[in-house]
């Protein structure tokens, strides 16, 4: 069977696309208390700069070498290497977007079903103790956080088997535009209740005493995840790149809007933690974060149970839900686009035997906050094992590998050439960005991999 490929429509179509990929829940939930916690605009600063060095030469790379191959991930790879252990680069980046995949729907789920609670006003009258008892009680049932993710997974599903520009083109125009309109008025509300002024100072008021090794790590590490670098969506999506498409143009793009949403969830969160008089420091992250301390923020901040509450609350969850589902698109794609072309299936059945398989690990995910809660593997749950070992393993040795790929075993002729566009574009920062891949990138993502592995643990103390 022969797979005609599908390029992307529109220059537009495109970016929102790859910019819908790297936007996630890691923009809303972990970037502002970072920023928050180390820092203020002195982490932004860190992180900007983090960006520049780090990761957009790695982006490109990833679009260069999707879009020069028009192929899958690993068959980009195995192309570029002639069929040598370089391939296996690609079969990572293939394994290493469907493995985040199968516990980052669960989250997913928890976004629909919190879109729901808020839309039916199921958080008013309640005490602030109770919030994390209500999610615990959710996240152990065994059927409601599954039927979710069904819900969730078979959305995507949808969106995949209707193609490259019937489907992910489309959907992006639609959803991508949504969750910024989205995103600005939560801002307006949020910086507009009273204390606002000292969130907003939070946030921005660099401080550099706070500035130390571990925060500048994170910085690097919070620049490499959130643009979802070596999980394969970002080479995937370029190989529906068109030729004239500008590489370097649309990843500072991507950058910028990712980045954009990041810092502006920070105004969405602080200044309504500043309203009711929180500590900053006391609200946690991470699903901490999401699910028990914000509902309480918001519920107070905007007055218990009244409509301006539910509101906000709706939209914010729905927010969330719509970055999480982008990015669940170009991590379902990733694994779609391998199965489809490297065992000649039709788009509907490879997209199905995926959705198949994440709808099966996807619930053991679900699973091991309730009735497989007692299953521990090195000392976590199966949630837990899939998150961090995608986290600390896989995201940092796919990224090491394309810096490393990229920078010392692609012909620099043909990298020049695909940046430029065969010469249309002027590339002055050309001797730049390949120094940054050859050195700068594998030693800063080496170095983030060892962090977190606690290597540097005993110098913290």
């Amino acid at each position: 069977m022969e797979n005609n490929r599908e390029n992307f429509g529109s220059k537009l179509g495109a970016i929102l696309a790859a910019a819908g990929s790297a936007v996630g829940l890691g923009n809303v939930w972990r970037f502002p208390i970072e920023t928050g916690q180390n820092g203020g605009a002195a982490f932004i600063i860190i992180y900007i700069v983090c960006i520049l060095m780090l990761g957009l030469p790695i982006m490109i790379s990833e679009f260069l070498i999707g879009r020069h191959t028009h192929s899958n991930t690993a068959g980009a790879y195995r192309i570029l290497s002639n069929g040598g252990r370089w391939k296996w680069v690609g079969r990572l980046g293939v394994f290493c977007g469907w493995f985040i995949l199968c516990y980052y729907s669960v989250v997913g789920a928890w976004t629909m079903h919190y879109t729901y609670l808020s839309l039916t006003n199921a958080f008013s009258d309640i005490p602030a103790t109770q919030y994390g008892e209500i999610f615990s009680a959710f996240t152990s049932d065994p059927w409601i956080p599954t039927l979710w993710l069904a819900a969730f997974i078979l959305i995507a599903h949808y969106v995949i088997t209707r193609g490259v520009q019937s489907g992910i083109e489309k959907f992006s125009k639609l959803m991508m535009p949504t969750l910024f309109i989205i995103t600005i008025v939560l801002v307006v509300c949020s910086v507009m209740l009273p204390g606002a002024s000292q969130g907003i100072e939070f946030l921005l008021r660099p401080d550099w005493s706070k500035v130390n090794s571990t925060v500048i790590l994170g910085a690097m590490g919070q620049a490499f995840f959130s643009l979802s670098l070596g999980m394969g969506c970002l080479c995937t999506y370029a190989s529906y790149f068109e030729p004239s498409t500008p590489l370097a143009k649309t990843a500072v793009h991507v950058s910028v809007i990712d980045t954009l949403i990041a810092i502006m969830a920070g105004f969405i969160i602080f200044p309504s933690v500043f309203n009711i008089g929180m500590d900053p420091n006391e609200v946690g992250a991470g699903a901490s974060l999401t699910f028990i301390s914000l509902p309480n923020v918001f519920n107070q901040s905007f007055g218990n149970g009244t409509f301006l509450a539910i509101i906000f609350s709706t939209l914010f969850y729905f927010l969330l839900f719509v970055a999480a589902l982008t990015s669940a698109i170009s991590l379902h794609e990733v694994a779609t686009a391998y199965i489809t072309e490297e065992f000649k299936f039709s788009r509907r059945r490879g997209a199905t035997l995926i959705t198949v398989s994440l709808l099966v690990l996807g619930t053991v995910c679900s699973l091991s906050f309730g009735p497989l809660a007692d299953v521990q593997i090195f000392g976590r749950n199966i949630f837990s094992l899939f998150d961090d070992f995608s986290g600390m393993v896989l995201l940092p040795l796919g990224g090491m590998l394309i810096s490393i790929f990229a920078g010392w075993i692609l012909d620099r002729q043909l990298y020049r050439d695909e940046i430029s566009n065969r010469g249309d574009i002027p590339t002055p920062y050309f001797k730049v960005l390949i120094f940054s891949l050859r050195y700068i990138a594998p030693l800063a993502i080496g170095l983030v991999f060892l962090d977190q592995l606690g290597a540097f643990d005993i110098l913290k103390k």
